[in-house]
């Protein structure tokens, strides 16, 4: 049935958002083409076949959108990239359309938001067509510590389209739908390993940037401190231009405020030999036996990351210093920012909701545990209980205390030390001291395991660096080409 939809004329199953225009500029394929082929992949291996189970909801009007922007190519060119171009959300992003914002959760099954979040509005300003929402570990990973990665009452359990391994969370949707074909690209979002997580078990590209750099405005939070959106994709490039988009300066969002970067175009930043400008530090102190028992590193691909890297020119320091990496960091701030912030979300949904704050949800959990509580919520349990979340002297110092020691004790400590561009990290081992700092980071595919594993490494820095990540990202990528299409039979 491929050729329907009019991209048997185009020799590739997985298609950039560069190769896209292109076509589209020259008539080969069109939006409305393009948004019926991503839909024919959803039902065949998402709803059927494979059972990927990463979207959770499709946009019922994304094709007369298609059609809208296609004539607007034609009588007056090209937005930007993005136009005409789908892309998948993950369904903690409030959109005013057709579609629900649940955060995967029972209890908001039926929340239709009055408002686009900030960044859903930057990229329907740049042409992008809004596909669906995706999958998600329910509350972002705030139901329970027994809930799998990637289980929601509503969307059930996403599967890894490389096979019977983990799928990483809670982003986790957005990164199997890219990896499947369903779109080119996806938004996550993550307060700690959430996009840099999947990215790697699902063998793409995950940026998790500088907290501020893309508006927090509209997402169903965790915390105040950590929360970001970030570009899912299969290419460095199709990331940068996604990322390019979703930056900007919100009134709204304060974080936002000290972005300087404003319209910075990240794809000038894609530069084949940027590993030989680049000095990398390799942190290795981060390989408990934990991280082997689950399969999350691999000796030898990790290896040839380093290698490669050497090979192509960069300055490597091997085996840094990070101070305050085996810091017992706890979860004090988290737990209170989420409490405070979930609770006045809650507060601002419409009255004819069932909940409308944390005690009110659990009490509609338990009434409807046969279908809301698979696992259990403990944690939101015991956040509940929280009183005067952001006033605690303990939750104060730890909100700084945390900031000096994921930066200045942290990532900061070693890029200075060295003269470091970047640290490398195995796997998303780093996750939580970047989050912690608010730093940016970068996953992107490292080869697979024996066993048909995807592994990844993530590339990070300090604040606002993300041109340089990009950089140094894309040329690895270049000369290893490490992703492969997963082999996905209806």
């Amino acid at each position: 049935m491929e050729h329907i939809f009019g991209l048997g004329k185009i020799n590739s199953e997985e298609l950039t958002i560069l190769e896209l225009q292109d076509a589209m500029d020259r008539g080969e394929i069109t939006s409305r083409e393009l948004v019926m082929h991503y839909l024919y992949r959803i039902a065949m291996f998402d709803q059927s076949g494979p059972f990927i189970n990463a979207i959770m909801e499709i946009n019922p009007d994304a094709i007369f959108i298609a059609e809208a922007l296609d004539r607007e190519r034609k009588e007056i060119g090209a937005r930007s990239c993005l136009h005409g171009v789908p892309v998948l959300l993950k369904g903690n992003i409030e959109t005013n359309d057709k579609m629900h914002t649940s955060a995967g959760a029972l209890a908001l099954e039926h929340h239709v938001s009055s408002s686009d979040a900030f960044l859903v509005r930057r990229l329907r300003d740049a042409g992008a067509i809004i596909l669906g929402k995706t999958n998600m570990t329910e509350w972002a990973n705030g139901m329970s510590p027994l809930m799998w990665a990637g289980y929601s009452s509503i969307g059930g359990q996403t599967k890894n389209p490389y096979g019977d391994h983990f799928t990483g969370g809670s982003s986790t949707g957005s990164a199997a739908a890219v990896a499947a074909n369903f779109a080119t690209t996806a938004v996550g979002t993550e307060t700690s390993a959430s996009i840099l997580s999947p990215a790697v078990q699902n063998a793409i590209v995950g940026i998790k940037p500088t907290v501020g750099l893309i508006s927090r405005s509209g997402i169903i939070p965790w915390t105040y401190s950590q929360d970001t959106a970030g570009p899912m994709a299969r290419t460095v490039t199709d990331a940068a231009i996604l990322l390019t988009a979703l930056a900007g300066k919100d009134e709204n969002d304060p974080a936002t405020w000290r972005n300087g970067l404003a319209n910075v175009e990240y794809t000038a930043f894609l530069d084949k030999d940027g590993l030989s400008k680049a000095t990398i530090g390799v942190f290795r102190n981060a390989l408990p036996e934990k991280y082997r028992d689950i399969g999350e590193y691999d000796d030898r691909l990790f290896s040839d990351a380093v290698a490669l890297l050497k090979d192509s020119g960069a300055n490597v320091i091997d085996d840094i210093e990070i101070p305050s990496f085996n810091k017992e960091w706890t979860q004090y701030k988290m737990n209170h920012e989420f409490k405070h912030s979930v609770e006045r979300f809650l507060q601002s949904l419409p009255a004819h909701l069932p909940v409308h704050n944390l005690d009110e949800l659990i009490q509609w959990n338990e009434r409807n545990s046969d279908k809301a509580l698979k696992y259990g919520q403990d944690s939101l349990k015991f956040r509940s209980q929280i009183n005067n979340p952001l006033k605690s002297q303990k939750y104060i110092l730890e909100l700084i205390s945390d900031l000096y020691d994921a930066q200045n004790q942290g990532i900061d400590y070693a890029l200075n030390k060295y003269g470091l561009d970047a640290i490398l990290f195995p796997s998303y081992v780093g996750a939580d001291l970047c989050a912690r700092a608010g730093y940016p980071s970068i996953a992107v595919p490292a080869g697979f395991q024996d066993n048909g594993r995807a592994f990844g490494i993530t590339f990070a820095g300090t604040a606002f660096s993300e041109s340089k990540l990009i950089r140094i990202a894309f040329a690895f990528e270049q000369q290893t080409k490490h992703r492969k299409m997963p082999n996905l039979k209806p």
